[in-house]
């Protein structure tokens, strides 16, 4: 097979609601009577699906110029960047994805027949791709705008950290349809760290600050220097005992993050300390094996935390010391690999994990006194609003910043876009 037919070709499928396969794949978590839990085949406001060659097990949403609080009513845009995990190390890509022509789930849909299918031929949804090569699979990838240009870093398999510049290819994406193979380099590149690793996360407060951390438990914070180029303490923060998984910047206090390990750890640190020093807070055995991804909230003083023993943890950043979280939401029946606040909801949060389940959460959600003695036997939680199914290992989702409710998510099984009538 030729380097040509390896590169990843996006395929985007239109959803039309079946009802065996929502029952199967989808289930809206609506309390009936006696307890039961039915599929509804209008839980959703928008759903589509969509796949690429070889599996993106990360990826960001890029904020576009298309406006915020874009409602569902009209077809929906979206830009994200994601990168692939291919069988062979020197096929990997880059790729900047736009997705248009997304339409909401209509009360006809259910009663399309092909003929009418085959009329509304601009009724599907509209991808357009763009990639690079990148040296080894991506571990994960983020990205951020600096100075109104959209930027990302990408962790190799490799152990190097790449940033790049997407202007070329969201330039590409925006004049058609097609799928742009392009020849370009990253704009900077560090080496420093002595293995691989996945942790790494842009400081929304101090733009084209970046924070990366390895499997050799080292942590390096990166400061924009001059010429599209980064200045990386070459002393890393070694805190934590073994793995560093993910790190989250503080999205209020600048100079703040908090970052967890297979150490079964979260620490808080301070960039402005010397890294030996730099710990200020450290929760120890916050789970009960590896701690796989934290996410901060954006509107409370909370951070969530999901680990390998399947459980989801919410802790209050005041009394974090305590070493207890407030909140622990148990439903997955694997390790949670994903967790996210919604952007504006401060109660609301989304994970998923390799139960192949994403779930969808209310911590705001109580029920009064007779409801609970009557609900004492349930094994589904109160605050538990969603079961999203259908995709296999869920590896990442993110809640779109510009169109409220909507999340996208990735699995080996490939991509899902959907709003739920619960968000």
């Amino acid at each position: 097979m030729s380097d040509n037919e390896d590169n990843d070709e996006m395929m985007m499928e239109e959803f039309e609601p079946d009802q065996d396969e929502m029952e199967e794949e989808n289930q809206n978590v609506h309390k009936q009577e006696g307890e039961k839990y039915e599929c509804d085949l209008s839980a959703y406001t928008l759903f589509h699906e969509g796949s690429t060659g070889a599996p993106c097990l990360s990826f960001d949403i890029l904020r576009d110029k298309l406006g915020d609080n874009r409602d569902c009513e009209t077809p929906v845009s979206c830009y994200f960047v994601a990168g692939t995990q291919a069988a062979r190390t020197h096929v990997n890509n880059i790729i900047v994805m736009k997705m248009g022509n997304l339409k909401k789930i209509s009360e006809g849909d259910e009663d399309e027949d092909d003929e009418d299918e085959e009329e509304d031929e601009d009724g599907d949804p509209v991808i357009s791709s763009a990639m690079v090569k990148h040296n080894g699979c991506v571990n994960r990838i983020r990205s951020t705008v600096i100075n109104n240009v959209s930027i990302a870093a990408s962790w190799s398999e490799l152990g190097v950290v790449h940033i790049w510049d997407l202007s070329q290819m969201l330039g590409a994406v925006d004049e058609n349809s097609q799928q742009h193979v392009l020849e370009e380099a990253p704009i900077f590149s560090f080496r420093g760290h002595r293995t691989e690793g996945f942790a790494v996360d842009w400081a929304p407060s101090m733009p084209g600050t970046l924070a990366t951390g390895d499997c050799d438990r080292n942590i390096h914070i990166w400061k924009p220097a001059e010429g599209a180029s980064w200045s990386v303490d070459s002393r890393p923060y070694t805190a934590h005992q073994a793995s560093v998984e993910d790190i989250q910047w503080s999205p209020n206090e600048p100079h703040v993050f908090a970052s967890c390990s297979v150490d079964r750890s979260i620490r808080i640190w301070d960039c402005r300390a010397n890294p030996s020093k730099a710990c200020m807070i450290s929760v120890a055995n916050a789970h009960e094996s590896d701690v796989n991804v934290i996410h901060w909230n954006r509107n409370e003083p909370f951070i969530v935390s999901g680990g390998d023993d399947g459980k989801v943890q919410v802790w209050d950043l005041r009394q974090i010391q305590n070493s207890s979280p407030v909140a622990v939401l148990k439903h997955h029946e694997a390790p949670v690999t994903t967790v996210e606040w919604h952007p504006s909801d401060a109660s609301v949060l989304a994970t998923g994990g390799e139960d192949h389940q994403i779930l969808q959460w209310d911590l705001a959600v109580e029920r009064d006194t007779d409801e609970q003695n009557q609900d004492e036997e349930s094994d589904v939680p109160e605050q538990l609003l969603f079961i999203h199914r259908g995709q296999h290992e869920v590896k990442e989702l993110h809640w779109h910043p510009q169109v409220p409710g909507l999340i996208i998510s990735t699995a080996h099984s490939g991509f899902n876009i959907f709003k739920t009538i619960s968000c």
